[in-house]
Parts: structure tokens; sequence; C-alpha cells
């Protein structure tokens, strides 16, 4: 294994890079280079139906329009190549298996609908999956979905007696959920045989031997649920940093669909990639020293503020 910190950026081209996401990756490239470490550029296009047509081009000349250059990933490679999640779907079911043989998963003729109905969760709340499927013969299960039209999900069998997951996070300070009473047994391959992004993240940190993750604040929901997985697959969990989003002038977060926020059309618009350059480091409490790399000096997520930033435009 690398003994150098790791740390990635892991993007879904579902649309164009904002400045939310760009500040993302910043974070992450400077703390591992503070560090001495690699960064990896990893493409999680596992869903065909979000994954938008050329995203991934256009991402990826935005990020070098920024500066940012890989370590290793898209048209540079590396020792963890392939860099795309639709080319690692072995390494998914490989996986799957392991967990199968070993029963730490089981298969799950439920629809979205059917846990929706069998739910106690507020209206709009993401309902705990009420264990339908969980003690039946899986033979009954997979004939049950076929019966119905379906294929079957795999499901992590999650522990109701054990105690809450603790996540320790650079950021957010300590957050800690029983995952069995407030999500439930979870999918980590669905239906249509594609490998949830709980199970395809994890199993591509391992591989990958990433030693930090820097993301957005809205994935920290999810964390338990990966720090289970690292436990059942034997491997340590990496270090978490949840960066607080980028909301907009009118408070909302800056999202993908938010076209004006996204990098090209920043690019359109004049704005130049030295001016965006600084307004990022600045929000990271950074020093802007020319390159990217030099400015990774003394850089510390420890310094980074953990309230939501404003994007405020240039002019």
């Amino acid at each position: 294994m690398d003994l150098l910190p790791r740390g990635r950026f892991a993007p879904t081209p579902s649309g164009a890079l904002h400045v939310g996401s760009a500040r993302t990756a910043l974070a992450s490239a400077l703390s591992a280079w503070s560090a001495g470490g690699r960064w990896v550029l990893r493409v999680e296009d596992l869903d065909a139906v979000r994954a938008a047509p050329g995203a991934t081009a256009a991402m990826l000349d935005d990020l070098r329009w920024l500066g940012l250059d890989w370590d290793e990933g898209p048209g540079v490679g590396g020792p963890s190549a392939p860099y795309a999640q639709r080319e690692r779907a072995p390494l998914y079911a490989a996986t799957l298996d392991w967990l199968r043989a070993r029963g730490l998963v089981y298969p799950c003729a439920c629809s979205r609908r059917d846990i929706e109905l069998a739910s106690q969760a507020p209206h709009g709340a993401e309902p705990v999956y009420p264990g339908t499927c969980r003690d039946l013969a899986p033979d009954a299960v997979v004939a049950r979905a076929r019966s119905l039209g379906r294929g079957v999900s795999w499901r992590f069998r999650t522990d109701p007696e054990a105690p809450p997951v603790v996540v320790r996070d650079l950021l957010r300070g300590v957050s800690s959920q029983q995952v069995h009473r407030e999500v439930g047994d979870f999918v980590v391959m669905r239906a249509d045989g594609v490998a949830s992004y709980q199970l395809a993240v994890v199993v591509d940190d391992v591989a990958m031997d990433i030693t930090e993750v820097v993301r957005g604040d809205d994935l920290l929901a999810s964390t338990p649920r990966q720090v289970l997985l690292y436990e059942a697959l034997g491997a340590a969990p990496p270090a978490w940093a949840h960066l607080p989003l980028v909301l907009g002038g009118d408070g909302e977060r800056l999202a993908k669909r938010s076209g004006s926020m996204g990098i090209a059309a920043l690019r359109e618009r004049g704005v130049s990639a030295g001016w965006l350059r600084g307004w990022l480091l600045e929000s990271l409490g950074a020093r802007d020293q020319g390159a990217l790399r030099a400015s990774a000096e003394g850089f510390s997520l420890a310094a980074v503020d953990a309230s939501p930033v404003v994007w405020r435009a240039p002019g």
C-alpha cells in the first residue's frame, strides 16, 4: 500500500461542473498535496440514466482550465485503473459474491412503493426499510420477484443490537447513527444489476487506497452505512471531511441544475480562471501562490470554515 496520503475527487457526470463541486475538488487536492500525497480523479458514472452526454469530457476540461491536474485518473492512468465506475462493474459483482458467501447480504423483492407503504416515516422523509425480506428464504424471494416481473436487489444485513456507528469528521465533528433503526438494511446492488452508490464508493476507495475523503456535507448522512461496509470488508475507513455547501445569493444550494453557476457558463461570461481560483482558495482559507500545487503549502482542512459559503459573483 502507498504510505503517502491519497485523496480523491469522484464526481457524477450528470450535468455541468458547478462552483460547489469545483471547491470540493480543490479542497481535496490541496489537502492531499499539502501532505506530499497524491490526488486521484474517479468518474462515478454508474447510473446511465443520470449521466449526461458529453458531461465527463466537459467536466475534465473545466478542471484543467482551473489549473487542477490529477496524479491518477482519466487521461493520466495509474495503478488503480480503470478510473470510470462503468468499467469497474466486475469488481462490484465480485464483492457482492464475497458478501453473499458470508451471509452479510440477502435478496429483496420489494419495490420503493412497497417500502413506502410499509413505512411509518413522515411524508417526504426517506423511509426506513422494514425488513420485509430479511428472514425469508432466498429462493422464495427470487420466486416472488419473478412473479412480479422484477429482479431482486441485494441488501446489507444491519445489526439491530449494534451500538451506533460513530463518525469523526474533520469539519463536522462527531456524529453517530444506529443504522438498523434509522435507515434499515440498505441496498448494495440494485435490481437492475447496478451497484449502489454505497457499495461502489467503498469498493473503489479501498481498491485505490484512499486515505482521505473530502466531499459535500449532503453526503454525511450516508457515511455510517459506508463505515459498516468498510468493517465488513476488513478495511480501515478513510479520514472524512464533509465541506459545507456553497449557497447562491438567495441562500439556496448551488446545484448542477443551476446552469448560471456552472464553470462552463462562467467561462462563457468572461470570468477568468485566475479570478475563480482566487475566490475558491480564499473560501477555503488558502493563500493564492499562483500554481495550485504551490498554494497547497501550509493548507489544512482544519482551517476551513464549517459554515456554508455564499457565492460572490465577480464585478
